[in-house]
Protein backbone atom coordinates (compact mmCIF):
# COMPACT_ATOMS: atom_id res chain seq x y z
CA UNK A 1 0.00 0.00 0.00
CA UNK A 2 1.36 3.52 -0.87
CA UNK A 3 0.31 6.88 -0.19
CA UNK A 4 1.45 10.09 -2.14
CA UNK A 5 0.73 13.72 -1.03
CA UNK A 6 0.16 16.30 -4.38
CA UNK A 7 3.21 17.53 -5.60
CA UNK A 8 5.84 14.83 -3.87
CA UNK A 9 5.86 16.89 -0.63
CA UNK A 10 5.88 13.67 1.53
CA UNK A 11 5.52 9.93 0.20
CA UNK A 12 4.75 7.18 2.88
CA UNK A 13 5.68 3.65 1.54
CA UNK A 14 4.35 0.50 3.35
CA UNK A 15 5.46 -2.16 1.16
CA UNK A 16 7.04 -5.18 2.19
CA UNK A 17 9.56 -6.60 0.28
CA UNK A 18 10.70 -10.71 0.37
CA UNK A 19 14.22 -10.37 0.80
CA UNK A 20 17.23 -12.88 1.76
CA UNK A 21 21.33 -12.13 2.03
CA UNK A 22 22.74 -14.45 -0.35
CA UNK A 23 26.06 -15.22 -2.37
CA UNK A 24 24.85 -15.97 -6.00
CA UNK A 25 26.38 -19.25 -8.20
CA UNK A 26 27.23 -17.47 -11.34
CA UNK A 27 30.43 -19.93 -12.54
CA UNK A 28 29.39 -21.26 -15.72
CA UNK A 29 31.70 -24.85 -15.53
CA UNK A 30 29.78 -24.99 -12.14
CA UNK A 31 26.00 -24.10 -13.77
CA UNK A 32 26.68 -26.64 -16.47
CA UNK A 33 27.47 -29.35 -14.12
CA UNK A 34 24.16 -27.91 -12.14
CA UNK A 35 22.10 -28.49 -14.75
CA UNK A 36 23.54 -31.89 -15.66
CA UNK A 37 23.06 -32.57 -12.23
CA UNK A 38 19.10 -31.97 -12.88
CA UNK A 39 18.78 -33.50 -16.07
CA UNK A 40 19.99 -36.96 -14.20
CA UNK A 41 17.48 -36.18 -11.65
CA UNK A 42 14.37 -35.48 -13.90
CA UNK A 43 15.07 -38.97 -15.30
CA UNK A 44 13.97 -40.33 -11.98
CA UNK A 45 10.55 -38.76 -13.03
CA UNK A 46 10.11 -37.49 -9.49
CA UNK A 47 7.81 -34.69 -9.31
CA UNK A 48 10.50 -31.98 -8.73
CA UNK A 49 10.44 -27.97 -9.39
CA UNK A 50 13.94 -27.05 -10.09
CA UNK A 51 15.67 -23.21 -9.79
CA UNK A 52 16.08 -21.66 -12.15
CA UNK A 53 19.92 -21.15 -13.19
CA UNK A 54 19.69 -17.69 -12.69
CA UNK A 55 18.48 -18.08 -9.11
CA UNK A 56 21.01 -20.34 -7.99
CA UNK A 57 22.83 -19.11 -4.99
CA UNK A 58 23.32 -19.88 -1.05
CA UNK A 59 21.54 -18.21 1.40
CA UNK A 60 22.94 -16.45 4.33
CA UNK A 61 20.26 -15.37 5.60
CA UNK A 62 16.13 -15.36 4.87
CA UNK A 63 15.10 -12.07 6.08
CA UNK A 64 10.87 -12.65 5.18
CA UNK A 65 8.55 -9.90 4.20
CA UNK A 66 10.34 -6.25 5.60
CA UNK A 67 9.31 -2.80 4.91
CA UNK A 68 11.86 -0.61 2.88
CA UNK A 69 13.07 1.60 6.06
CA UNK A 70 14.24 -1.65 7.68
CA UNK A 71 15.81 -2.99 4.52
CA UNK A 72 17.63 0.63 4.57
CA UNK A 73 19.10 -0.22 8.38
CA UNK A 74 19.63 -3.75 6.93
CA UNK A 75 21.79 -2.60 3.95
CA UNK A 76 23.86 -0.35 6.32
CA UNK A 77 24.70 -2.74 8.83
CA UNK A 78 25.59 -5.45 5.65
CA UNK A 79 28.41 -3.01 4.81
CA UNK A 80 30.02 -2.63 8.02
CA UNK A 81 31.05 -6.47 7.39
CA UNK A 82 34.44 -6.87 5.71
CA UNK A 83 35.59 -10.68 3.57
CA UNK A 84 38.27 -11.21 1.74
CA UNK A 85 37.95 -13.33 -1.21
CA UNK A 86 37.73 -16.78 -1.28
CA UNK A 87 36.87 -20.43 -2.58
CA UNK A 88 34.14 -22.23 -2.59
CA UNK A 89 33.93 -25.76 -3.80
CA UNK A 90 30.43 -27.38 -4.33
CA UNK A 91 30.27 -31.44 -3.83
CA UNK A 92 27.51 -34.00 -3.14
CA UNK A 93 24.28 -33.73 -3.77
CA UNK A 94 21.68 -34.30 -0.69
CA UNK A 95 18.01 -33.95 0.67
CA UNK A 96 15.98 -32.33 3.75
CA UNK A 97 14.84 -33.67 6.23
CA UNK A 98 16.36 -36.51 4.35
CA UNK A 99 16.93 -38.64 1.11
CA UNK A 100 14.17 -41.32 1.94
CA UNK A 101 11.86 -38.08 2.30
CA UNK A 102 12.57 -35.37 0.26
CA UNK A 103 11.39 -32.12 0.48
CA UNK A 104 14.64 -30.34 -0.51
CA UNK A 105 17.20 -30.90 -2.91
CA UNK A 106 20.66 -29.65 -2.31
CA UNK A 107 24.09 -29.51 -3.90
CA UNK A 108 27.20 -29.19 0.06
CA UNK A 109 30.25 -27.27 -0.09
CA UNK A 110 33.13 -29.04 0.71
CA UNK A 111 35.37 -25.79 0.89
CA UNK A 112 34.09 -22.24 2.22
CA UNK A 113 31.52 -23.05 4.75
CA UNK A 114 33.85 -21.53 7.49
CA UNK A 115 34.01 -18.44 5.27
CA UNK A 116 30.37 -18.35 4.84
CA UNK A 117 29.77 -19.20 8.34
CA UNK A 118 31.82 -16.20 9.65
CA UNK A 119 30.12 -13.65 7.04
CA UNK A 120 26.68 -15.40 8.62
CA UNK A 121 28.58 -14.76 12.62
CA UNK A 122 29.05 -11.08 11.58
CA UNK A 123 25.63 -10.64 9.90
CA UNK A 124 23.63 -12.27 12.88
CA UNK A 125 23.82 -10.05 15.57
CA UNK A 126 23.38 -6.73 13.71
CA UNK A 127 20.12 -8.61 12.63
CA UNK A 128 19.00 -8.93 16.04
CA UNK A 129 19.86 -5.97 16.98
CA UNK A 130 17.77 -4.57 14.30
CA UNK A 131 14.74 -6.28 15.59
CA UNK A 132 15.23 -9.51 13.52
CA UNK A 133 14.33 -13.00 15.43
CA UNK A 134 17.18 -15.62 15.99
CA UNK A 135 17.15 -17.44 12.94
CA UNK A 136 15.68 -20.89 14.32
CA UNK A 137 17.51 -23.07 11.90
CA UNK A 138 20.94 -21.55 12.20
CA UNK A 139 23.15 -21.59 9.23
CA UNK A 140 23.61 -24.72 7.10
CA UNK A 141 25.86 -24.04 3.71
CA UNK A 142 24.18 -25.60 1.48
CA UNK A 143 22.70 -24.57 -2.29
CA UNK A 144 19.32 -25.47 -3.07
CA UNK A 145 18.84 -26.61 -6.89
CA UNK A 146 15.04 -28.53 -6.15
CA UNK A 147 12.10 -28.35 -4.49
CA UNK A 148 10.10 -31.87 -4.12
CA UNK A 149 6.22 -31.13 -4.72
CA UNK A 150 5.02 -34.81 -3.88
CA UNK A 151 5.96 -38.21 -3.17
CA UNK A 152 5.60 -39.41 -6.93
CA UNK A 153 8.76 -41.75 -7.88
CA UNK A 154 10.27 -41.56 -4.62
CA UNK A 155 12.20 -44.37 -4.76
CA UNK A 156 13.69 -43.60 -7.86
CA UNK A 157 14.55 -40.33 -6.54
CA UNK A 158 16.48 -41.19 -3.29
CA UNK A 159 18.58 -43.75 -5.41
CA UNK A 160 19.45 -40.45 -7.89
CA UNK A 161 20.42 -38.74 -5.06
CA UNK A 162 22.57 -41.69 -3.38
CA UNK A 163 24.14 -42.49 -6.54
CA UNK A 164 24.90 -38.33 -6.36
CA UNK A 165 26.38 -38.20 -3.23
CA UNK A 166 30.42 -37.65 -3.56
CA UNK A 167 29.92 -35.68 -7.07
CA UNK A 168 31.75 -33.20 -7.86
CA UNK A 169 30.56 -29.81 -8.90
CA UNK A 170 33.97 -27.75 -9.21
CA UNK A 171 34.57 -24.54 -7.27
CA UNK A 172 34.00 -20.82 -7.68
CA UNK A 173 35.50 -17.39 -5.69
CA UNK A 174 33.42 -15.57 -3.99
CA UNK A 175 33.79 -12.08 -4.40
CA UNK A 176 30.64 -10.27 -3.17
CA UNK A 177 27.53 -10.85 -1.07
CA UNK A 178 24.06 -9.72 -1.65
CA UNK A 179 20.72 -8.34 -0.17
CA UNK A 180 18.50 -9.51 -2.91
CA UNK A 181 14.59 -8.95 -3.08
CA UNK A 182 12.91 -11.90 -4.10
CA UNK A 183 9.26 -11.58 -6.55
CA UNK A 184 6.81 -14.36 -6.39
CA UNK A 185 5.35 -15.03 -9.67
CA UNK A 186 2.82 -18.01 -10.51
CA UNK A 187 5.91 -19.25 -12.51
CA UNK A 188 8.65 -19.00 -9.89
CA UNK A 189 10.07 -16.17 -7.75
CA UNK A 190 12.50 -13.56 -9.70
CA UNK A 191 15.52 -12.51 -7.47
CA UNK A 192 17.03 -8.96 -8.24
CA UNK A 193 19.69 -7.26 -6.04
CA UNK A 194 19.65 -4.39 -3.68
CA UNK A 195 22.81 -4.16 -2.58
CA UNK A 196 25.91 -5.57 -2.74
CA UNK A 197 28.66 -5.87 -0.42
CA UNK A 198 32.17 -6.21 -2.40
CA UNK A 199 34.87 -8.63 -0.68
CA UNK A 200 37.92 -6.44 0.51
CA UNK A 201 40.78 -7.08 -2.03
Amino acid sequence: MTQTTIRGEVELSFEKIRSFVAVDVTDSVVLQKIATCRAELSRTGADLRFVEPENIHATLRFLGEVSVSVLDQVKNELAQISFQPFVIELTGVGAFPNPRRPNVVWIGMSRGAEELQWIFSQLEPRLRQLGFPADRKGFSPHITIGRVKSGRNRDALFSSIMGMSDLQFGSMTVGSVKLKKSTLTPKGPIYSTIYELLAKT
